[in-house]
């Protein structure tokens, strides 16, 4: 089979969310697939340093923080942090209307220190995500927004209760950056993240594959939600995990099995990539 570029969403497609384990038939396919001569990226929301466990289990490079930088394993292919007044037009009108932010750096991940109690007050539900937290913060390694050390910052994930609270940070800078909500509320609460329009995933890929020399036709990437979709449009092969968002299948050339229940590898065998 001629050499194909395989891009891997990590939270709800190679791991279940906020984890950094795959599922052990999903590393023995991309094991055999890199064997025959495929390349594997991670292509996440994640920035470096949260991916960085996951990197760690042997793959090609990253397309990380959405899109904005962009590397192998030995060479660093883009990279686009937002301006510092743009960081702080967003955190002063974000935090204003009680947003809840986390700021992520290239290296580093620092959130409000009160979002703890915020997502406890939630009602029903409340203790599950409460678990949720502390288990993403302890994984991912978020740190308090208080040891924020002014790295340039490449995105920020937003969690709110009512759309109107991103109205006035939507008005100062959505010519710039693309303020992107997922599907529904968790237990009353909405998630989402402030991208820079200069990049998203599947301008990732096109980096990737240019520099590498590959056409885009033989690229696959795999993925479960819209913050997924860029990717999905771009590659030559999309794939959607059945736990991922009914727009996105839509989307997708094909929809495997849930990440829980090994759907990467079959998916790699559908495909021949192994």
């Amino acid at each position: 089979m001629k050499q194909k570029l395989i891009f891997l969403d990590i939270d709800g497609t190679l791991t279940p969310p906020g984890q950094n384990t795959p599922p052990k038939s999903a590393m023995e396919a991309i094991r055999k697939a890199q064997a025959l001569g495929h390349k594997v990226f991670l292509c996440t929301g994640r920035n470096r340093g949260m991916l960085a466990p996951v990197l760690a289990l042997g793959f090609d490079g990253a397309v990380a923080s959405a899109g904005g930088f962009v590397f192998t394993n030995d060479k660093i292919l883009y990279d686009c942090p937002m301006t510092p007044e743009q960081y702080q037009t967003a955190m002063d009108l974000l935090g204003k209307e009680g947003v809840f932010r986390t700021v992520e750096t290239r290296d580093g991940s620092y959130c409000d220190e009160n979002l703890g109690d915020f997502l406890s007050s939630m009602g029903p539900g409340n203790s599950e995500l409460e678990r949720w937290r502390v288990a993403l913060e302890k994984e991912l390694n978020i740190r308090p927004l208080s040891e924020y050390n002014g790295d340039p910052v490449y995105k920020l994930v937003l969690m709110f209760t009512r759309p109107e609270q991103l109205l006035p940070a939507r008005e100062a800078l959505e010519k710039d950056f693309n303020f992107l909500v997922q599907d529904g509320m968790n237990h009353g609460v909405l998630n989402g993240e402030m991208i820079n329009r200069q990049f998203d995933k599947g301008r990732g890929v096109r980096v990737m594959a240019e520099t590498l020399g590959f056409d885009i036709a033989d690229t696959i990437g795999f993925g479960d939600s819209m913050n997924d979709l860029e990717m999905i449009e771009t590659v030559g092969v999309s794939v959607c995990m059945d736990n991922g968002s009914p727009k996105l299948k839509e989307k997708s050339s094909m929809v495997c099995p849930a990440v829980d229940a090994n759907g990467l590898a079959w998916a790699f065998e559908k495909l021949g990539l192994v």
